[in-house]
C-alpha cells in the first residue's frame, strides 16, 4: 500500500526551526504533487505548502517567506524547513500525497509545539 511517514516534529522555542521530513513508499509510486497541511486544536486543516513534480510550489498566506518546501523526487520524500516558528504555528503537521490530481494520501502527522 501507498505510505506516508513523517518525521522531525517536536518542541521548541519561538524563533526557532525544524526541518520536517515525509517519506513516500513505495518509492516507485510518484505523486503528482506532495505537500503538507496543519491542523490545530478546534480548527480546519489547512495548507502549509505544496509542491509539485514539476517543482512549482504554494504557500499558505501566513508563512510569509518562513517555510521552504522541497522535495527529492529520487528518494520520493518531500520535506519541509520551518524557520522563525512562532506559538501559532503549533499545530499537528500532516503530509499529503496527490495522485493523477484526484487521490489523496495523508500521513499520520507529527505534532510540533511552538512555545512562547
Amino acid at each position: 500500500q501507498v505510505q506516508l511517514v513523517e518525521s522531525g516534529g517536536g518542541l521548541v522555542q519561538a524563533g526557532g526551526s525544524l526541518r520536517l521530513s515525509c517519506a513516500a513508499s513505495p518509492s516507485n509510486f510518484k505523486f503528482n504533487a506532495m505537500g503538507w497541511y496543519r491542523q490545530a486544536p478546534g480548527k480546519q486543516r489547512e495548507l502549509v505548502a505544496v509542491i509539485t513534480s514539476g517543482d512549482s510550489t504554494n504557500y499558505g498566506d501566513f508563512v510569509k517567506g518562513r517555510f521552504t518546501i522541497s522535495r527529492d523526487n529520487a528518494r520520493n520524500t518531500v520535506s519541509l524547513q520551518m524557520n522563525s516558528l512562532k506559538p501559532e504555528d503549533t499545530a499537528v503537521y500532516f503530509c499529503n500525497g496527490k495522485y493523477l490530481a484526484f487521490l489523496d494520501y495523508w500521513g499520520q502527522g507529527t505534532q510540533v509545539t511552538v512555545s512562547s
